[in-house]
């Protein structure tokens, strides 16, 4: 071609010789802006200081991100300890019986609207995420999900409490998708299982550094505003801030302001040998319908609504059923061991224990090939004997064995997380990325819904039978899903081995905006 030729034309020639004619630039990849058809040669160490720079901008913005999410959401655990309860009428004493009863129903759903906030908002804010420019979209959410958290302060009953909770998580529900779609763009399929454990692991450090927050504010006893409502005045502050930190974040590694020209194309080319593509911005129905039909998202996602019940119930009541682990069983006026301010440093083991298995499962299943479905199960173990051990312990002053199932079930953490890695490591085409990455967050939603409808105050003096037993269910569902998800990826890897496929084709399909169904050259990870 001669050398005269605008650059965008050799694309557009180049393009007529890969077998898509008839597709349009726009609505391939984003690489294909910026390498070519065939393989390039990539140099180790370069590879490693891109990664490295990678690593050094995103995850801590991200872990910072979904902090905050994961300590919005926990505030009202602590808040319900601090005089939330009392001042929105969340606890209803039933006086017609003998003895009184009390009810936390109200609690309950006020935990609840949230997730249905979040179930509302899923789809539309994750497919904006697609079509529009990335930090554009999150920096504006963001910045307005700090100004509903910050009128949380202003709520005077509980029906509005319902309402800002609803919007809340309405707006919050930009955040993990966001994450699990950035962390599929940047890294291949070997490295988002420890990526995508490294934000996620800010579930466990923001249980400790929320409760730290949390412990300080409770000792305000000064000013006209009550505790639970400088915990939400400091919450929102601090995520406008954070809100506008996300203007930075780019599209893809194609736009990576933080690269140089040279360092992008090696962020993209080192991306093709897993065949999982970087960017489209188009919304593709093919994709979507291909999506609703493959089984392996509806395991995927059954999966984390049944372990994600867990998160229901510790993140919104996890401090006020501690608080009851030293009770004389009489829900009128239990006598507790542990105080509103033990019942959240009893948090930090919890939130320790979470940290450090998500990045310990993470690391071991970027080293180790196909075992996350393995560490999976071993990690819902620990989760079914903490539920056993709560409930059929004897609960007396200051009683270690509750306190450690407790403890223990933290598990829970590292089995969400390895359910998120193996999700989106296993699927390819940007928009049936985005439909799964919305999927998984949908079940999360319906498992944080129904957690907290477990926890039945009445049933106080029998150690809430139902929350316990119900998790155990939810976790050995998990199990069954698991070794069923195994099978079924272990099967469709024996059938593409099988194919005799000319390699020469892997390096023309990488960035095409292919699904894994459509990609013979893709694999499935276990």
């Amino acid at each position: 071609m001669d050398s005269r030729t605008p650059p965008r034309m050799e694309k557009l020639a180049a393009s007529t010789t890969t077998g898509y004619p008839d597709q349009e630039d726009h609505e391939k990849d984003a690489a294909a802006a910026i390498v070519p058809d065939h393989a390039l040669e990539v140099d180790k160490a370069a590879e490693c200081r891109v990664l490295r720079k990678i690593d050094l901008f995103l995850i801590p913005v991200m872990w910072m991100g979904y902090g905050l999410v994961y300590y919005d959401k926990a505030i009202l655990g602590s808040a319900a300890l601090f005089g939330m309860t009392q001042d929105l009428s969340l606890r209803v004493v039933d006086s017609t019986t003998t003895p009184p009863t009390v009810s936390t129903d109200r609690l309950s759903w006020a935990t609840s609207m949230f997730y249905f906030g979040m179930l509302c908002g899923l789809y539309p804010l994750t497919f904006l995420l697609q079509r529009f420019v990335m930090g554009n979209v999150l920096g504006g959410v963001v910045i307005l999900w700090g100004l509903v958290a910050m009128l949380t302060a202003a709520v005077t009953s509980w029906q509005g409490l319902f309402a800002q909770r609803f919007f809340l998580g309405f707006v919050e529900s930009i955040m993990p998708t966001a994450f699990m779609c950035i962390i599929t763009n940047y890294y291949t399929q070997e490295e988002q299982a420890l990526r995508q454990s490294w934000w996620f692991s800010a579930t466990g450090g923001w249980t400790i550094i929320g409760g730290a927050l949390n412990y300080g504010f409770a000792q305000i006893s000064g000013g006209t505003l009550r505790s639970w409502q400088y915990l939400y005045l400091l919450a929102g502050a601090v995520t406008v801030l954070y809100g506008c930190l996300c203007f930075l974040i780019p599209n893809s590694a194609v736009s990576a302001w933080f690269l140089t020209k040279e360092e992008r194309v090696i962020a993209v080319e080192r991306l093709r040998k897993g065949q999982t593509g970087v960017r489209c911005q188009v919304l593709k129905t093919s994709q979507l319908r291909e999506a609703v039909m493959d089984i392996k998202i509806w395991l995927v996602s059954f999966m984390m609504a049944a372990a994600y019940t867990v998160n229901g119930a510790v993140s919104g009541f996890g401090p006020l059923i501690v608080s009851t682990f030293g009770a004389k069983h009489r829900v009128t006026t239990p006598t507790n061991s542990y105080t509103p301010l033990h019942s959240i440093l009893l948090q930090f083991p919890l939130g320790f224990l979470v940290f450090v298995f998500i990045l310990l499962t993470g690391y071991l299943s970027s080293r180790f090939p196909n075992i996350r479905l393995a560490l999976l199960i071993a990690c819902c173990l620990p989760v079914i004997a903490g539920c056993a051990m709560i409930w059929r312990s004897t609960w007396y002053r200051r009683a270690p064995t509750p306190v450690a199932g407790y403890t223990i079930i933290g598990f829970f953490g590292p089995v969400v997380s390895l359910i998120i890695s193996i999700g989106m490591a296993n699927v390819a085409g940007a928009t049936k990325k985005s439909f799964t990455a919305a999927a998984i967050f949908v079940a999360y939603c319906v498992g944080n819904i129904v957690g907290p409808q477990l926890i039945k105050t009445p049933t106080l003096d029998r150690h809430y039978p139902a929350l316990w037993l119900g998790l155990i269910i939810c976790y050995c569902i998990v199990i069954v899903l698991a070794v069923l998800l195994y099978l079924l990826l272990a099967r469709e890897n024996k059938r593409r081995d099988a194919l005799a496929l000319d390699e020469a084709g892997r390096d023309t399909h990488a960035f095409r905006d292919l699904t894994d169904k459509e990609n013979p050259y893709f694999r499935k990870l276990e």
